[in-house]
């Protein structure tokens, strides 16, 4: 398994100030939660956490809280005794001794039950966990990592996730912004799919046309890194030459990004693009009528004209 820094791709300051805080706390023994929506990389930065611990030799670990029922995800983390429920044949270990000085990585902790949130409270307190059907509590060497995409906060308020074990959790908090709020990540990020991608898919690309890195870098990208993952290994399974180009994209995503302004660090660029996109919708309020447009914009009819060829407005 990779540890490396190298699979947490970006330059933006975001990405740069988490791994400056991946780096401090890898060193310690804090638990950590980390936060972010779905699709932002919260297990790869759990797993820079681990590899670059005191306890990277040792097990890492992970587990969906949300994908399992209720009695199951509790055998899972506690273990069992035989007998103890219908089809426990034989005593069962539970991943909080199975990980004995290693890591476990708690992902989408907002979605355990509140009976859970006892348990994994007093794991996290006194180093201890109580098997499914046993009265003798047993000593855990583990360190928690912590994931949800939630506002555990809000779900404190709305009395569903305890205060305690909320405090327990977020001794360090390291937050992953969306991709939408960088951008400039998205070039290196399609770079690393790329050549991820070009073994198993028996392909030889050596990169995406500007156009391509333009169209990309002006979507919205809601299911973040993820769905950037899945339309570059989409176009890849489908494209032919060495380059990824425009016409190769999903046609949907290719309008997406007509629609919207490609990002530029450039401040009149950038305010160029809004004026365009601006002009276009008014027209389209007013069913393209350019006098009724002039108007709503507050300028003359010939400036309206001047404007639309200038920003090559159709």
């Amino acid at each position: 398994m990779d540890f490396d820094f190298e699979n947490i791709i970006g330059k933006s300051k975001a990405i740069r100030d988490v791994l400056e805080m991946v780096k401090k706390v890898a060193r310690t023994q804090a638990t950590v939660l980390i936060t972010g929506d779905s699709g932002t990389g919260k297990e790869l930065v759990a797993l820079a956490i681990h590899g670059h611990s005191d306890r990277k030799d040792k097990l890492f670990l992970p587990v969906n809280c949300g994908a399992l029922p209720e009695t199951l995800l509790e055998s899972l983390l506690f273990g069992h005794m035989k007998g103890s429920f219908t089809g426990a044949f034989a005593n069962q270990e539970g991943l909080f001794e199975k990980a004995r000085g290693g890591t476990i990585f708690l992902d989408e902790i907002g979605e355990i039950p509140q009976h859970l949130q006892v348990k994994l409270l007093r794991a996290l307190e006194a180093k201890e966990i109580l098997p499914i059907g046993s009265t003798t509590p047993r000593h855990i060497d583990v360190r928690v990592l912590a994931a949800t995409n939630r506002d555990l906060q809000k779900e404190v308020e709305g009395g569903r996730f305890r205060e305690d074990l909320y405090y327990r959790l977020n001794i360090m908090e390291i937050h992953i912004p969306p991709l939408s709020q960088r951008p400039e990540d998205i070039p290196l990020l399609v770079d690393h799919l790329i050549k991820k991608h070009n073994p198993e898919l028996n392909k030889n690309f050596t990169g995406a046309d500007d156009e391509v890195i333009r169209t990309l870098m002006s979507l919205p990208w809601k299911g973040n890194v993820r769905e950037l993952d899945n339309v570059i290994e989409h176009t890849m399974i489908l494209a032919e030459g060495d380059r990824i180009l425009l016409d190769d994209l999903p046609v949907s995503i290719v309008a997406i990004g007509q629609a919207n302004p490609a990002f530029t660090y450039n401040l009149k660029d950038a305010l160029r693009q809004y004026e365009k996109q601006h002009i276009i919708r008014v027209l389209d309020q007013v069913g393209q009528d350019r006098r009724e447009a002039a108007k709503l914009l507050d300028i003359s009819l010939s400036s309206l004209y001047r404007k639309i060829e200038e920003l090559g407005i159709p």
